[in-house]
């Protein structure tokens, strides 16, 4: 099944994820016209830092979703073909559980009517554009041992470079 993964070795903190996910969650579309919009849009990947070492993070789609067990409104699904964990916002009832029991931090309030909203891989596209708007390829959209694969050849290059 394929995921976002982070190679937080090229993470650079730049936000280019955050900017790019919240233009595609935007009601312009356009990064000119989105910053003017109010409510701002919300991105659902967020850049954070932990022991000097920054890295974003986004829905992790649980195996055992809290945030789906804790929706009281019915709000949150699980996909049967994808097995993503998504949110149906015109459901949300504003109680907020699911942000509470996200042991990951990656639910956000916010956009109109300050609903409960998640990352859902942007199913409209190949690639989510975080991805495509990541300049130092830090993530990666795909299967988990393709990218095992790639993160193994990047440090074989730099073992063998130096």
């Amino acid at each position: 099944m394929k995921r976002i993964f982070v190679d937080i070795e090229r993470c650079l903190s730049c936000r280019s994820c955050e900017i790019a996910c919240g233009v595609k969650h935007s009601e312009s579309k356009t990064l000119f016209k989105a910053i003017k919009e109010d409510p701002l849009p919300l991105p659902r990947i967020r850049v954070t830092s932990q022991q000097e070492k920054a890295f974003p993070i986004q829905c992790r789609h649980c195996p055992e979703p809290y945030c789906l067990y804790a929706c009281i409104a019915g709000a949150i699904r699980r996909d049967k073909e994808t097995g993503l964990i998504l949110t149906d916002e015109n459901k949300c009832v504003h109680c907020y559980s699911c942000v509470m029991v996200c042991p990951y931090g990656v639910i956000r309030v916010g956009g109109k009517g300050e609903v409960a909203v998640k990352c859902d891989f942007c199913q409209d596209e190949e690639i989510p554009p975080c991805v495509e708007a990541c300049p130092t390829g830090a993530l990666f959209f795909g299967e988990r041992e393709e990218f095992l694969k790639i993160v193994e050849e990047r440090r074989n290059a730099l073992s063998h470079s130096g």
